[in-house]
């Protein structure tokens, strides 16, 4: 029987994540320590662990079929690869940083300096799409250091909260680009994995619009129900139930998250009591 060979961070939050939404697709994994490849129990799916950096060319030559890596790396070393999925999990920026005390504030400023950075690529790009001309100084790890050992002017790394870059007395002057972790393709994938493919797109898209969506219930008079209703648009449309107190109704439905409290506040303003809301585990539409 095939089996879809999926590739994962070895080690590091984006892996922590990755296990997560397998496993809010319903995914078991038998995984113990210091394990490189395991197999899925209840679907046909083996597990590989690898270097971040490295998945771009398992991915190019077929080794593994698809991957969970960030957008940055796909970026940096696989812009001939197809994303499938969007995960909006393990978000970060690329950005340029500089001492603290440099007099550097714009990319204008890095003209002619020295920059230690993992992605040469990225940047490379991007100082050639502003004009800039600047040494670049290629480090695998750690680039955060090169400044204060006197090694670079400044840094182009990964930024996610920026508190790695206080600890080294850097500012960030400069964003590259933002990015998340993305479900790549192999574009050599068979088309047997294509088909389960299809089958593990359609359960983590089920898991991201339940996270996008909030499950709403709330008791409206009947008087002010059109109104209230107005508000509440749902997948097709609000179920709305009578309540045993004559001239009252239950409305359920689903609202954006992102428009959460504007809504509630809506809704509010119309007439509506005991709002209840609950997260919405996956969402299947």
């Amino acid at each position: 029987m095939s089996k879809l060979k999926i590739a994962i961070q070895k080690s590091g939050r984006l892996n922590e994540d990755s296990m997560s939404l397998l496993k809010e697709v319903g995914i078991e994994i038998n995984n113990t320590k210091d394990q490189l490849k395991t197999s899925g129990q209840n679907f046909p799916i083996e597990v590989f662990y690898l270097r971040n950096s490295d998945i771009p060319q398992y991915l190019r030559d077929g080794v593994v079929d698809i991957a969970i890596i960030g957008e940055n790396i796909l970026i940096e070393k696989g812009k001939d690869i197809t994303i499938a999925e969007y995960l909006g999990f393990s978000k970060c920026r690329v950005s340029i940083a500089v001492p603290i005390t440099s007099n550097a504030d714009r990319l204008a400023d890095l003209e002619n300096k020295r920059i230690a950075t993992s992605y040469p690529n990225t940047v490379n790009r991007f100082l050639k799409k502003n004009s800039i001309n600047a040494n670049l100084h290629i480090i695998n790890g750690s680039v955060e250091i090169a400044p204060n050992i006197g090694l670079a002017d400044g840094i182009c790394d990964i930024v996610s909260s920026g508190s790695t870059l206080f600890k080294n007395n850097l500012k960030e002057i400069e964003i590259l680009l933002k990015s998340e972790a993305v479900l790549a393709v192999s574009p050599k994938i068979s088309i047997a994995n294509k088909v389960l493919l299809k089958k593990l797109q359609f359960r983590i898209q089920s898991v991201l619009k339940g996270q996008n969506f909030k499950y709403i219930l709330l008791n409206a008079p009947n008087s002010k129900l059109k109104s209230i209703l107005e508000i509440l648009p749902g997948i097709k449309s609000p179920t709305v139930l009578p309540l045993a107190k004559i001239g009252w109704s239950s409305v359920h439905s689903v609202i954006d998250k992102n428009k959460f409290w504007n809504v509630i506040d809506e809704l509010k303003e119309k007439g509506a009591q005991g709002i209840l809301v609950c997260p919405i585990e996956k969402m299947v539409v």
